[in-house]
């Protein structure tokens, strides 16, 4: 979901980056009204980090990564996971990949704008009682990740070179594999939560479903 140096102008890299700030600021003042929210966003960017690095590679126009994004969603909230997502790029940016810096509000706003519709559409409806439940998880996986395409495909229409829609269907089906994988390990993680539901550590760090 990367966009590579170059794409684009530089008037839209800060039109996105003011964008991008704007929807991090309309967040982060749960984060003082509820301060367990500063934990669970400092989970949901370890966790991020940890996904993002673990797999990548190039695909099509962009780059394939196993985010992780329902484990995190789902266990850890809205907020935490939205800034998280933020922070994450921001400390991959500093560590790892500086160049990638330079697209920080764009490669967030490719998370987080999907997050968003997918938090106000089928994760109100789904996630509260369906987070052990395979088929809804995949729901939200499928609607997640092909927002993410279609972000990435709205950049690369306003880049300064036409890329091939070739290049971007590519992309965009190369994450067919983590809409199917994801889910199991969703499922997974929420249910071994559940299990440990009563211990303060876990009331304290995880936002965790309640069991049906």
């Amino acid at each position: 979901m990367h966009i590579e140096p170059g794409i684009l102008s530089g008037a839209k890299i800060a039109a996105a980056n003011l964008t991008a700030i704007g929807l991090a600021a309309a967040q982060a003042p749960q984060l003082l009204k509820q301060p367990q929210l500063v934990l669970r966003t400092l989970l949901a960017a370890l966790f991020f980090s940890v996904f993002m690095q673990s797999f990548h590679l190039p695909a099509g126009a962009s780059e394939l990564h196993f985010i992780g994004a329902m484990p995190i969603y789902l266990t850890l909230g809205f907020v935490p996971t939205l800034l998280g997502f933020g922070l994450g790029l921001l400390l991959q940016g500093v560590i790892f990949e500086p160049a990638d810096l330079l697209h920080l509000g764009v490669n967030f706003l490719s998370l987080a704008v999907p997050l968003l519709a997918l938090h106000l559409g089928l994760g109100r409806r789904l996630a509260a009682g369906a987070a052990t439940e395979i088929r809804s998880v995949l729901k939200l996986d499928a609607a997640y990740y092909a927002g993410v395409a279609i972000m990435v495909g709205f950049w690369l229409s306003m880049g300064e070179v036409a890329t091939p829609f070739a290049e971007w269907m590519t992309f965009a089906a190369a994450y067919l594999p983590v809409v199917l994988i994801e889910p199991v390990l969703t499922v997974a993680v929420v249910r071994l939560l559940q299990s440990q539901a009563h211990r303060p550590l876990v009331q304290l760090c995880f936002a965790v479903p309640a069991s049906r």
